[in-house]
């Protein structure tokens, strides 16, 4: 948009009154010469200036576009490194703007180093308390044989608990680092696909089936560690309450995709909804678990500038909705 604040807007003009001026003077000094050298050969040369002015006027604008020119391929370089498909803004720029593009790559440079060594160091922290947690784990089966069985389940509920958070934070890095890793895409249907597999043999004895309609082209932008996070929670939620059937769809909206988990379950009360969705609630607290299931798909979606909602569905238990960027 062309205004008082647009560069264009302000060259533009500026050349303008340039021009007037320039005019102004030329006038002034065809006038002074006339005076003094009246000679008519004069009017032909000053006939030829409606030429001379129409050419300079075009080769102005010329001039003008390719100045401007370079803040148009600046703002799509910085949308590609937003949108993910580069990493840096590449490309030559005049002298003007240069040093500036040489700070934002530096900027880039140093944050996606940063994000690397503190993704480095979230894991080497989960490692290290793999072996604990282990250790623990060993001590409530020991617990369990020797006749201690609130002790074991105490104990194993807790490491539960903590491997739970453990993952939470993991992922909550891995999706806050995607910025940092271009062009970084998954597949809907791989996760899908490969995470019913494994709920239906955890679920063998029930008689579940697991429906996916998701078109193998439909690709998200972030890490897949992060999709099956929030896709395996949805799922596993699903799978937990569903009386015989669960489907899951994906359809492109805009430049977004919509994923959607259906199960023929008991359903949820609008107005637990919204609350079953914040960190620590469960919608049945006797069951077991931390409660950081939807939480976890909830704030990892938003890191990645999606959403999740939780509405009624087609066959009459509960619909989630989960909203993620296309790529």
């Amino acid at each position: 948009m062309i205004g008082p604040r647009s560069v264009r807007y302000r060259v533009l003009f500026g050349s303008i009154l340039w021009t007037l001026g320039l005019l102004a003077l030329t006038h002034l000094l065809f006038i002074g010469v006339n005076r003094h050298f009246p000679q008519a050969h004069l009017v032909v040369h000053v006939s030829a200036l409606p030429i001379f002015a129409i050419l300079f006027m075009m080769v102005g604008i010329l001039l003008l576009l390719s100045g401007v020119s370079p803040f148009k391929r600046l703002r799509a370089r910085l949308s590609a490194v937003r949108e993910g498909a580069d990493h840096r803004v590449e490309g030559t720029y005049p002298t003007e703007v240069q040093p500036l593009v040489n700070d934002l790559n530096a900027l880039l440079d140093h944050r996606q180093e940063a994000v690397r060594r503190a993704l480095a160091k979230a894991g080497d922290l989960a490692h290290g308390l793999k072996t604990p947690l282990a250790v623990l784990s060993q001590e409530a089966d020991r617990a369990e044989a020797a006749g201690q069985h609130e002790v074991a389940a105490a104990i194993s509920q807790q490491v539960e608990r903590m491997r739970r958070q453990i993952d939470y934070h993991l992922a909550h890095a891995r999706a806050a680092g995607s910025g940092a890793a271009p062009g970084t895409r998954c597949s809907v249907a791989t996760s899908a696909q490969g995470l019913s597999r494994t709920l239906l043999q955890l679920n063998a004895g029930r008689g579940l089936t697991i429906d996916v309609d998701v078109p193998a082209e439909h690709r998200v932008r972030g890490q897949r560690e992060d999709l099956d996070e929030m896709l395996g929670n949805l799922l596993d939620n699903a799978c937990k309450w569903a009386k015989s059937r669960v489907t899951v769809r994906s359809t492109k909206v805009d430049v977004a995709i919509v994923i959607t988990v259906d199960d023929d379950g008991p359903g949820l009360a609008p107005e637990m909804r919204e609350v079953v969705l914040q960190r620590g609630v469960r919608a049945d607290e006797v069951a077991s678990g931390s409660g950081l299931g939807l939480a976890i798909v909830r704030d990892l979606a938003e890191l990645y500038g999606g959403s999740i909602s939780l509405t009624d569905s087609p066959a009459l238990g509960l619909r989630a909705e989960l909203r993620l960027p296309a790529c």
